[in-house]
């Protein structure tokens, strides 16, 4: 049962970070593929009716852990308070810079919230990046079970480390790599004329940037904590995750080349789920790994709630996650095809 939940903490997270992902990648382009405030419409009217669903996906994964995994929640949010705290103001920022921007035709008014949408985009990209970093490189947990961790201490990786670092910084960067590629997929699909144009261009360029970056990343995280990779040896799940992987690629690459929008989406999307899982698998059972002690470390079995309460959560967990996809599925439809703006008001979808 412990597994099982572990699974479902692993995909609930994983789904919140494909489907806002997009969102993420997104809002870095949108002063790169948006060169005037129409253009810029255009690209908030992309995301516009959709963002604040994705974001569900969030509160559900906190949730689940709560339920789950409290001594593992008890432990993170109190040891990643600052880093927390960040990614909630960027998430209020980014939605009162989508429903209020363009209520007044001014143009400090409208380039003022466009420079919050692309920063707060920008920060919760590094964040969360920052932070699958921080789950692979460790944390200074202490003999009780818990840990703080400031923005940085001395760069290193060992000791008492800060959540920045010459790991986690890479680590980050490349999260804001690789879901600005997925944001410009979303937008060759979902947007028409220059901003299409310079989307399709922009998703080529930055997915081969994605290569050498994702063969660093695998070089640093082999010298930082190769148990990870040993780890995704030995679990049949990873190799599950990898051949998704490897399909998603093609579907990826194909979608790219003969112009098929929806298909690339389609392989960068499952390809970021197959990342993500294997990740995850790679970490079982370690959820939360020491960097002054091997012996402190926290598995899934040491922060999982009672047996009994796993076994009665699952009553409720399934049926919601049927009405989740279901309303996933009937939103996705009503919003289907290219982004349309309103030409009377300054309203943005």
């Amino acid at each position: 049962m412990i597994t099982l939940w572990y699974a479902i903490l692993a995909f609930m997270l994983t789904t919140y970070i494909v489907l806002d992902g997009r969102n993420f990648g997104v809002g870095i382009l949108h002063w790169i593929v948006a060169r005037n405030q129409n253009e810029r419409r255009q690209v908030i009217a992309a995301i516009g009716p959709l963002w604040s669903w994705h974001e569900v996906w969030l509160v559900a994964t906190g949730g689940v852990m709560l339920m789950a995994f409290p001594r593992l929640m008890s432990a993170s949010f109190s040891g990643c308070y600052l880093a927390l705290f960040l990614i909630l103001w960027c998430v209020l920022l980014r939605g009162i810079s989508i429903e209020v921007g363009g209520h007044l035709s001014d143009p400090l008014w409208q380039e003022f919230w466009d420079a919050v949408f692309v920063f707060s985009n920008l920060l919760l990209a590094v964040l969360f990046g920052a932070a699958l970093g921080n789950i692979a490189r460790g944390v200074p947990l202490t003999s009780q079970g818990t840990f703080y961790l400031p923005f940085f201490t001395n760069f290193g990786i060992r000791g008492s480390v800060g959540l920045l670092d010459w790991y986690t910084v890479p680590v980050a960067l490349f999260c804001v790599l690789i879901l600005t590629a997925h944001g410009a997929n979303y937008l060759a699909m979902k947007t028409e004329g220059a901003v299409h144009e310079r989307s399709v261009r922009l998703a080529r360029r930055l997915w081969l940037a994605t290569i050498p970056a994702f063969v660093i990343i695998t070089v640093l995280t082999w010298f930082v904590r190769p148990q990870l990779l040993q780890g995704m040896a030995v679990r049949p799940v990873s190799w599950l995750t990898l051949v998704v992987s490897a399909v998603s690629i093609y579907a990826l690459v194909s979608g790219l080349r003969h112009e098929r929008e929806r298909l690339a989406l389609l392989g960068s999307s499952f390809l970021l789920f197959g990342l993500l899982m294997t990740g995850a698998a790679a970490l079982f059972p370690v959820v939360l790994y020491s960097t002054t002690d091997n012996s402190l470390q926290l598995t899934a079995a040491d922060c999982a709630a009672p047996a009994f309460s796993l076994a009665i959560a699952i009553a409720w967990w399934i049926p919601a996650l049927i009405l989740a996809f279901a309303y996933l599925y009937i939103i996705q439809r009503h919003y289907g095809g290219k982004a349309s703006v309103s030409k009377d008001s300054q309203e943005l979808y």
